[in-house]
């Protein structure tokens, strides 16, 4: 017989109670992308352009695999950009085309 909660199919953002090993806290200085990230997000809030909702539901959408891959602030870029664009403030190529051209500086900055 399988109980209600078998039944339920876990999102693969929800690991509560799973066998992961024990969470080992450690302090580590926010890398510049972090920073700009965690900022980018604040000021996205406080232009009420993108909310905590939205970004949570941004990330839970991900799927089992990108949450597995990504790192934390990764994931929070992702899903931002996810909403900027289903709300039409910005277009997947225009995102394309800054990608392109930070991917280009980086490279040059480190040749």
């Amino acid at each position: 017989m399988t109980t209600k909660s078998e039944m339920i199919v876990r999102p693969a953002h929800d690991l509560g109670g799973l066998p992961a090993g024990p969470v080992v806290p450690t302090d580590h200085e926010m890398t510049p992308f972090e920073k700009n990230c965690h900022a980018l997000l604040n000021v996205l809030a406080a232009h009420k352009l993108v909310n905590t909702e939205e970004k949570r539901r941004g990330v839970e959408d991900l799927g089992a695999q990108a949450i597995g891959e990504l790192t934390y602030y990764e994931r929070w870029a992702v899903s931002a950009s996810k909403v900027l664009i289903e709300k039409g403030i910005i277009t997947s190529e225009e995102l394309g085309v800054r990608i392109n051209e930070i991917r280009a500086r980086l490279t040059e900055a480190a040749a």
